[in-house]
């Protein structure tokens, strides 16, 4: 299985947010912030040519960089997963993976520092952030055996300049 873990684009300030009086699960991407994704969403396309599963976050900011990333990849279904939300446990989200077939790519998009924490664990076992990632950056992740902690393969970590460039050569 392979794994693509990608972080929400450029959303409004929680600060600026905050004065809607609207909850911030509901705090959308920036018109700049769209922009951007669907840039680094060519990039990912160009650099992860197939997913099979792509699911998202329940947080509005996550779903709008889901239905970026999934309309790249020819309107891809969203599942959404209460696991990936911020204040869950990376460990939640191991039933869902487990149950993806072997040999597929799936990827989730959530939000920091739930993603780092989930990387961390996946690569190390350990439950501390080793990857940071910025807004719209990604990370891939190989697993020769089922996903558990400490058993995943860091193939690559891109920033989301990074992703925008090579969108932009496609």
């Amino acid at each position: 299985m392979k794994l693509l873990v990608i972080r929400h684009g450029v959303a409004g300030t929680r600060d600026e947010w905050a004065g809607t009086g609207r909850p911030d699960t509901q705090r959308p991407l920036t018109d700049d912030g769209r922009k951007k994704m669907k840039r680094a969403a060519r990039g990912l396309a160009a650099v992860v040519p197939r997913i099979d599963v792509l699911a998202s976050s329940p947080l509005v900011r996550a779903s709008q960089t889901a239905e970026i990333v999934a309309a790249e990849y020819s309107d891809l279904r969203i599942d959404t997963l209460a696991e990936l939300s911020p204040e869950r446990r990376p460990d939640e989200l191991l039933g869902w993976l487990r149950s993806q077939k072997p040999g597929t790519t799936v990827a989730v998009v959530g939000h920091e520092p739930h993603l780092g924490f989930l990387a961390g664990w996946l690569l190390t076992g350990r439950n501390d952030s080793f990857v940071e990632f910025r807004k719209g950056g990604a990370v891939l992740l190989d697993f020769d055996d089922p996903p558990a902690g400490g058993n995943a393969v860091l193939s690559w970590a891109l920033t989301p300049r990074m992703l925008r460039t090579l969108g932009e050569a496609e």
